[in-house]
């Protein structure tokens, strides 16, 4: 029994589990309450204006007169309050003290009502019938936000006043009873529905701001990882050119001094190299932690990728607090770095570019203090470098080249030379190695030191690379005894279409695939393991044979040989030429001639310069040789290799 009347009274009480929902009940019902008293009074005026002539002055006028007085200071109250800020206590407080008031303001009025109502003419009661019921109306209209309050208002006002009517005058008031009940019931049902929508549009509205709130944090963590570099936890690159251009964004208005430190490690790459990424990923974290304990708070550090990091200082005194920075990382590079039983001695080359009380141009500053990295380091590296214009000469001239290079391909002002490569038992020329040279340069020749790296650089090596391979296979077509050698730079290697091409050169020209070979060095082994040797692999299938070029140079070429399927390894001319006059340096080759001979790879020895070092190269067991001592580089026809070969070809 007791449950069941819980359930039925919960509707009558105030819910303050739901906050969210609590705080829109009370913000309408504030801007109601006003106007639920100024009801109440207007109401009760007009009640009193049609009993005037009832000679009962309690009753009549000074019950209404405090009930007016009373309703009419709680509206001015609540309007003065409709701008207040309410704490969730006092809404709570507030709220349930409304509820009770309305129940007891209730019960007044229909008291009142139904004590005028014998004392009235027959006119007079219709009337206590009609203000009754628009009254009770009313305030259950306006107490709508807060249900409870409204369904007392209904409970103690409608129902037991329609249920008095009916009885009341020998029935003669049935009909307005039974109209003023069912308004009263189609009111109640008007209430609920409203108070659940209106709470399921607060639920929405609490979930939508759930999920808004969700998808901005979201956002600011992916915000975070893309302008956070994953491996040192430092702002990255992104964020740096962020910055730059917020700074531009500000100094367009009022001018700014910036100083951008570029900070490059000297001996890092070889460490990566020789113990591997993990060592040199952790040695990036140490790095990057202790380059974040001696930068000061008024300056930013970045890492901008692989071992390079960026400092960024603002203010006036932009410069020098940079030199101060670049000095303690100087110092602190100084130590060596210790980690676990090795100790690994690592600098760094800084380049250092201020833009002082000016527009501040992000990529012109980066590509400055950029300059001046570079040229710290092609000074020997671990110092600081100031970018000065001058620095730019370089940098005009190799866009001239590069400019130059395209047009030389057009108009043909490449050629090749060949340089011969001889059986080392009995001195035949096996061989040619075909070199790029520029002999048709308007402004005069140019040496492959020069324009070589920056066609790398520019990307068109490529089309170098295939103007040699064309021009080598269609003039060795009538030498069938010769064997024809082709450098390969790393950038041709990684190009998609470079075996199709080969190919397609190959076809074009009818040179026998088992003729070709093409010699790479380490770099492109380290950068791309797997492609290179899918492309190596790809290679040895149509016939044409692979040479890993200035063997002996790298850190991990040894492992090379066991992983890549190489036809010929060359041993550096750094090692030959070190033959005599070092003694380790005829223990390696030897190794290295053991090494390729269990398995079944040829040996070139480069850099052959007198007969003395041919001598023990050939007591080392190389397979073949190659060097000034048997030939410069130059055109096929001034190598004197004799018309044996091209008669051979002619009569078959």
């Amino acid at each position: 029994m007791i449950p069941k009347l819980r359930q039925a009274c919960a509707p009558f009480r105030l819910a303050t589990d739901d906050v969210d929902l609590l705080r829109a009940q009370f913000r309408e019902f504030l801007g109601l309450i006003p106007l639920l008293y100024c009801i109440l009074a207007a109401n009760v005026c007009a009640v009193v204006a049609a009993s005037w002539h009832i000679d009962n002055h309690v009753l009549a006028r000074l019950v209404p007169a405090a009930f007016c007085t009373v309703a009419l200071t709680r509206a001015l109250w609540w309007w003065r309050r409709k701008y207040a800020h309410f704490s969730d206590a006092e809404i709570v407080r507030y709220m349930r003290s409304t509820s009770i008031l309305a129940g007891v303001m209730a019960m007044v009025v229909v008291a009142w009502i139904l004590l005028l109502y014998p004392l009235g003419t027959p006119a007079d009661r219709s009337a206590f019938v009609f203000f009754i019921a628009i009254t009770e109306i009313g305030c259950m209209f306006c107490l709508g936000p807060v249900r409870s309050a409204a369904l007392s208002v209904a409970a103690i006002g409608i129902f037991p006043t329609s249920l008095y009517f009916v009885l009341a005058d020998s029935s003669r008031m049935w009909v307005q009873s039974a109209i003023l009940g069912f308004v009263g019931g189609g009111m109640v049902l008007v209430l609920i529905r409203h108070n659940r929508s209106f709470a399921e549009l607060i639920h929405s509205q609490r979930d939508l701001r759930v999920r808004q709130l969700e998808t901005e944090r979201l956002s600011e963590e992916n915000r975070h990882i893309a302008l956070t570099d994953a491996l040192s936890g430092l702002p990255n690159r992104r964020a740096l050119i962020a910055r730059l251009e917020d700074l531009h964004e500000r100094s367009i208005a009022h001018p700014v001094s910036v100083a951008i430190l570029i900070v490059d490690l000297d001996g890092f790459k070889q460490v990566n190299d020789t113990f591997g990424h993990e060592v040199g990923d952790t040695i990036i974290r140490r790095v990057s932690h202790a380059f974040a304990e001696r930068v000061p708070e008024q300056a930013l550090l970045f890492r901008m990728g692989g071992d390079e990091f960026a400092i960024l200082c603002e203010g006036p005194a932009a410069r020098e607090d940079a030199r101060g920075v670049a000095a303690a990382l100087l110092d602190l590079l100084a130590h060596p770095v210790r980690l676990a039983v090795h100790e690994f001695q690592l600098g760094a080359s800084i380049g250092m570019a201020v833009s002082e009380g000016g527009e501040v141009d992000p990529w012109e500053l980066l590509r400055q203090a950029d300059t001046a990295m570079y040229r710290a380091k092609s000074e020997g590296g671990s110092g600081l470098l100031a970018y000065d214009p001058s620095m730019d000469d370089g940098r005009l001239r190799r866009k001239l080249l590069e400019a130059e290079i395209r047009i030389g391909l057009e108009r043909g002002e490449f050629d090749v030379h060949y340089q011969p490569l001889v059986d080392a038992k009995t001195g035949t020329v096996v061989a040619v190695e075909a070199l790029a040279r520029w002999s048709g340069r308007l402004a005069g020749p140019l040496g492959p030191d020069e324009f070589i790296p920056i066609a790398e650089s520019s990307g068109q090596i490529h089309a170098l690379g295939l103007f040699v391979l064309d021009r080598a296979c269609t003039e060795l077509a009538d030498w069938p005894d010769l064997k024809l050698n082709v450098n390969v730079s790393p950038a041709q290697f990684r190009h998609p279409r470079f075996e199709q091409e080969v190919k397609a050169v190959l076809a074009r020209t009818a040179f026998p695939p088992e003729r070709l070979q093409l010699e790479i060095t380490e770099g492109y082994l380290i950068d791309n393991p797997d492609r290179a040797n899918r492309t190596i692999a790809s290679f040895c299938e149509l016939g044409v044979r692979v040479a890993l070029d200035d063997f002996g140079s790298g850190f991990a070429s040894i492992g090379y040989l066991r992983k890549y399927p190489f036809s010929t390894i060359k041993i550096d001319r750094s090692l030959s030429s070190g033959l005599g006059s070092d003694p380790r340096a005829s223990m390696l080759i030897t190794g290295m001639v053991h090494l390729a001979n269990g398995l079944d790879m040829v040996v070139t020895a480069e850099g052959v310069e007198n007969e003395r070092q041919a001598k023990l190269l050939r007591l080392a067991g190389c397979h073949e040789l190659q060097g000034y001592h048997f030939g410069v580089p130059a055109p096929l026809s001034e190598l004197g290799l004799g018309g044996s070969a091209r008669a051979r070809a002619a009569s078959a």
